[in-house]
């Protein structure tokens, strides 16, 4: 009963207690219909023809039913009458200026900063109340040992670009331990053709301590993502629109680590923007086993003498 209690309770205030979680491979209209499979996500500013603020980041994603036995899933809330799938994740994110080829400190720009995180994560879907509440707990570590430096400067090398400068000035090394959970709701459905969903989450952590809410929409030839996982080959390919309303506490990767404040430069606490915006869209081709994205993304600025950012990414999955 308590459960039930407290479902409702967060079905309830989510949407209104509610940064962006640059790489989301939860959200419904990612849903991929196996109870296995991989997914590789990747992001870069190069997509939208720039080279600042989230330069880059993936992600390398496995959902097996073996992953329940993960000892980190205690930390999860499980209401009854809801379907779980169990994985993992290794996530890589990376942050530079507008500069990134100067050595010097670029003041009033971000600075540089990656992170390198192992996470472990639930997808629960309600197919009575067509609800969706996934879950993640993230460890791992923000400064040089992520290896932001190397990863960028051997890609630039390889295509020929300017090599990057400044990450000796990125934030200092400290520890990853970041929560989130997430809620959607469906809110209309016509036929297989349209479908809208209320899009919830909060963050709590060292790396993003944050909170968002809008809604997502997609449109075109549509599975059931609140319905039972049918295993079938069924085709579907649609695209997607996201709007997100953020509330920001703390990030990291402007304003250094929690405990480790020797960082040679950050963003000053009274200069984080604690409200911002973004927008994502893309399209999204599945045929049951396989899965391919593309997607388009922008926020507006971070911090009070930054600025916008644009991104896009691909997605590739296959189920098995």
């Amino acid at each position: 009963m308590r459960k039930s209690i407290l479902w409702h309770f967060l079905v309830l205030m989510l949407p209104t207690s509610i940064l962006c979680q640059k790489i989301d491979h939860m959200v419904s209209f990612r849903d991929m219909q196996s109870e296995r499979y991989f997914r590789f996500n990747y992001d870069n500013d190069f997509f939208a023809a720039a080279d600042r603020n989230y330069t880059q980041g993936y992600a390398l994603e496995f959902v097996l039913p073996v992953l329940q036995k993960n000892p980190v899933n205690f930390l999860f809330f499980k209401p009854k009458d809801v379907t779980f799938r169990y994985g993992m994740a290794l996530e890589h994110i990376g942050f530079t200026p507008d500069d990134y080829v100067s050595p010097s400190i670029q003041f009033e720009d971000r600075p540089f900063a990656s992170a390198l995180m192992l996470k472990s994560f639930v997808i629960g879907t309600d197919t009575m109340r067509r609800a969706r509440l996934s879950q993640s707990f993230s460890m791992g570590i923000i400064g040089p040992w992520a290896f932001g430096e190397e990863m960028q400067v051997g890609i630039h090398r390889a295509i020929g670009d300017k090599i990057p400068g400044g990450w000796p000035n990125q934030i200092a090394n400290d520890v990853v331990v970041n929560y989130r959970l997430a809620y959607e709701k469906r809110l209309f459905r016509f036929r297989n053709a349209i479908s809208l969903q209320a899009d919830t989450a909060v963050q709590l952590g060292t790396l993003f301590t944050n909170a968002s809410f809008g809604m997502n929409t997609t449109i075109g030839l549509l599975d059931d993502t609140f319905g039972p996982k049918s295993g079938t080959t069924k085709f579907s390919a649609y695209l997607f629109v996201r709007p997100l309303v953020h509330v920001v506490g703390y990030d990291a990767t402007l304003q250094g680590g929690v405990f480790n404040r020797r960082s040679p430069y950050t963003i000053a606490t009274a200069d984080i923007e604690r409200f911002t915006a973004s927008l994502e869209y893309g399209a999204i081709l599945k045929t049951g086993t396989l899965y391919f994205e593309y997607t388009r993304a922008s926020s507006t600025r971070e911090f009070e003498t930054g600025s916008s950012a644009k991104w896009g990414g691909i997605k590739i999955g296959f189920g098995f």
